[in-house]
């Protein structure tokens, strides 16, 4: 990636900025690789960078929505998405935003309970709708990621219990405003293994099985999404290896005629064509550290203070000696710590600073904590 500095000083940091031919570079990608495979449909997570510049490069490409509130769904509408390529999961669906997902005839909602399934029935008889429903399922499959981002096992909020399948596909089909056409599933979040893709398919393999004996056939299998980016080292792998992710699918998850298998990806389609840009305010010494304290904070990229997380960082400004810094921000939080002990080449006030990768669950997860003002995200092409 490169960076135009020049242009960066007509812009108040700290700053979002996006690479469009990165963007352009993956989803040319991702298209390609699923043109490969009968059947295969993705579905950009909304939740990973709402931008609305983003999302209409995205929607140039044909992909759908995933959306979880009813304002990612207005988001999506208002940027071209089709309404018949929008999913809506979410364990907690308010009555509006149930409203509003009938209104526009999304495609279909992923469901995580039996009670909110009757609360989407009970919505669509007074509009006179059909809701098609896919459950969301729980598989109990091990991810090999941050325990905060897990989101497949017994333990987390998300889904309905394996041994509740039967008893939910039941319910739905005696609802007569609700058409069951599917399961769905999400393992977690930032996984590179491909044998937890594996296990996934071998479950749902598992799972068909047992449908089919009893009569029960799925017209659509929602894999969810998942699939990491290198933090480490961003410029050497830009582009996620999406060939080794859907070819993992189609070799191990063993469809039916006619079957659709349906993604949702998010990080792996806007994570690397962002970075948040940022100034250094102050150099500060103390007894065994050197502080470079930015204007961006926790409250810009809160990854690292959530989460631990790593993001490459570099200085756009200077190319002497490396030292070693602990990189912060100005957010009165100890935890507002970018990066401990790590090294860069000397650092002065005003220097400008990358923090890489930052492209999902960055701008869309900054807050105003400190009555800060929220960072703008900026597209390449029109700096």
């Amino acid at each position: 990636m490169t960076y135009p500095i020049e242009k960066f000083k007509d812009i108040e940091t700290p700053f979002y900025y996006y690479d469009s031919d990165i963007l352009r570079h993956t989803l040319r990608t991702i298209s390609e690789e699923i043109s490969k495979h009968i059947g295969f449909h993705v579905h950009y997570a909304i939740k990973a960078n709402a931008n609305p510049d983003v999302l209409n490069i995205i929607k140039e490409y044909n992909l759908g929505a995933d959306c979880v509130s009813g304002g990612e769904i207005e988001r999506s509408i208002n940027s071209g998405f089709p309404a018949k390529k929008v999913v809506y999961a979410g364990v907690g669906k308010a009555d509006w935003e149930i409203e509003l997902a009938l209104d526009y005839d999304i495609f279909c909602f992923n469901v995580e309970s039996l009670e909110e399934l009757a609360i989407i029935n009970e919505i669509a008889e007074k509009k006179e709708k059909i809701a098609k429903v896919c459950f969301r399922i729980n598989p109990n499959v091990v991810a090999h990621t941050h325990a905060s981002i897990t989101t497949g096992l017994a333990e987390n909020k998300f889904g309905i219990a394996l041994q509740d399948i039967h008893k939910a596909i039941k319910v739905a089909k005696a609802l007569k405003n609700i058409e069951f056409i599917g399961l769905h599933f999400h393992i977690g979040s930032q996984i590179l293994d491909m044998d937890d893709f594996i296990a996934l398919c071998n479950r749902i393999n598992e799972i068909q099985d047992d449908l089919e004996v009893k009569g029960i056939k799925l017209k659509i299998i929602n894999v969810g999404g998942g699939l990491g980016i290198d933090y480490n080292n961003p410029s050497e792998n830009l582009i996620p290896n999406f060939k080794l992710y859907f070819d993992t699918y189609a070799k191990y998850l063993q469809l039916r005629e006619g079957q659709e298998v349906h993604f949702e990806l998010g990080r792996s389609v806007t994570g690397q064509m962002g970075s948040l840009i940022t100034k250094v305010l102050y150099i500060k010494h103390s007894s065994t550290k050197k502080f470079a304290i930015l204007d961006a904070g926790m409250t810009d990229l809160v990854r690292p203070a959530l989460y631990q997380a790593h993001h490459k960082i570099i200085n756009l400004s200077s190319t002497e000696v490396k030292e070693t810094y602990d990189v912060v921000g100005p957010i009165c939080e100890s935890s507002d710590i970018f990066a401990k002990d790590i090294l860069l080449p000397k650092l002065h006030r005003g220097d400008y600073v990358a923090l890489q990768s930052a492209g999902a669950y960055g701008e869309i997860m900054a807050s105003q904590y400190n009555c800060r003002k929220l960072p703008i995200g900026y597209l390449s092409d029109k700096l």
